[in-house]
């Protein structure tokens, strides 16, 4: 996963089928606004519980954007990037299993092949249950993001390896739930997205087992 080179940016093309920028135009108690958005896809995301052996399970992959932002923020250009201060694990984001809905599916079944491609647990669709659905990036995009959650066993394990598929590279990393818990302690930093930590609480609060 961390075996990444020959670094550089570029215009985003116009026919991008995951972003696309615009200028939204409007007026406010007469006067004339505009503010710079994205279009990008609704998501679902997936919060994965295996009751066989009492674990969380989450995936890792690189992102782009957060590497880039650390980069950004200290004024490091492509092409002089000292790869040992600024390694790519520091991109490296811990996640819910989740995926864009970019096909002719309901979201449950996307989120089951989600569940499959990314981790190797072959569930049922009348296995996800659907928690909430909410906005997310309200000042780019204002995108939705449905929140599922599931049981799983290890009867359900199908694949070892998960990972994605075509050129996605993600591990599958299980956390019981005391070192879960951990992450949403005060003063913790962790390279996770908002929707990490809101699934995460939900479970804490309305799945975790009593006295764990």
């Amino acid at each position: 996963m961390n075996d990444i080179t020959d670094i550089r940016y570029g215009p985003l093309p116009a026919d991008s089928p995951y972003v696309k920028p615009f200028r939204f135009h409007y007026t406010q108690n007469g006067k004339q606004k505009s503010w710079d958005l994205l279009k990008v896809h609704d998501s679902v995301s997936i919060l994965i519980f295996n009751v066989t052996r009492q674990k969380l399970v989450f995936v890792k992959q690189f992102r782009p954007a957060v590497y880039h932002s650390i980069l950004s923020r200290d004024g490091v250009e492509p092409g002089n990037i000292d790869m040992k201060k600024y390694p790519p694990e520091i991109g490296v984001t811990m996640e819910l299993c989740a995926g864009i809905i970019d096909k002719p599916l309901s979201i449950a079944e996307i989120a089951r092949e989600e569940v499959l491609e990314e981790c190797g647990y072959d569930v049922p669709v009348e296995r996800l249950e659907e928690i909430v659905s909410y906005r997310c990036d309200v000042g780019t995009s204002g995108a939705q993001l449905t929140l599922f959650y599931t049981e799983v066993t290890d009867a359900d394990k199908v694949s070892t390896a998960g990972g994605g598929v075509g050129d996605e590279i993600i591990d599958v990393v299980e956390y019981d739930i005391d070192d879960a818990r951990k992450l949403t302690t005060k003063g913790t930093v962790i390279t996770s997205p908002p929707s990490f930590l809101f699934g995460l609480l939900w479970f804490l609060t309305n799945r975790a087992p009593k006295g764990v």
